[in-house]
């Protein structure tokens, strides 16, 4: 029991004033030596990092700035470039229908020249087979007349009118048949 009576006069929960004011100055010492020596290597630390993050937030936020501008700048280049693409679409086109219409005036000016210089030799043909025949019909007439007649049809000027009535009696006689039809 005497244990308990010396131990009795001793709260433990209360401690010594001797290492009361030993543990308080140990706990000054190295709170003073933290503060004095250790809080401001970690306060340079921390206010590096936090420089940093700020720091490289800013430079993110002026990229995206300057990325969105470029992106900008990309969509006005596309948008005047589909823009340059559609007139010179529209000037292709406008310049197709050009050139189309030009070749068919050309190609109707060149038929039309054709039919002209085709009826023109048309015509100087005709002219020349009616010609080269009036002359056969006309000998063939001469000759068989002479032949019916029994004497020479000679002469020449005589020759030419007997021909030339011969043939403008059978052109009349055509022209008359054709205009009966």
């Amino acid at each position: 029991m005497m244990f308990l009576a010396a131990e009795g006069a001793q709260n433990p929960l209360i401690p010594d004033t001797t290492e009361l004011v030993v543990g308080i100055l140990c706990f000054l010492i190295v709170f003073g030596f933290l503060g004095k020596k250790l809080l401001p290597n970690i306060q340079k630390t921390l206010e590096e990092r936090h420089d940093a993050i700020e720091g490289g937030l800013e430079r993110a936020a002026e990229a995206q700035a300057e990325a969105n501008q470029t992106l900008e700048q990309y969509k006005a280049q596309l948008a005047e470039a589909r823009h340059e693409a559609a007139r010179l679409r529209q000037e292709a086109t406008e310049q197709g229908a050009t050139i189309i219409q030009q070749m068919r005036e050309e190609g109707q000016r060149q038929r039309e020249e054709i039919i002209a210089a085709g009826h023109t030799q048309i015509e100087a043909d005709r002219k020349a087979a009616a010609v080269a025949l009036r002359q056969d019909v006309g000998k063939l007439a001469t000759e068989l007349a002479g032949k019916l007649v029994g004497e020479s049809l000679e002469d020449h000027a005589r020759q030419s009118r007997t021909i030339d009535r011969f043939l403008d009696q059978l052109e009349s006689n055509a022209t008359s048949a054709e205009a009966t039809r």
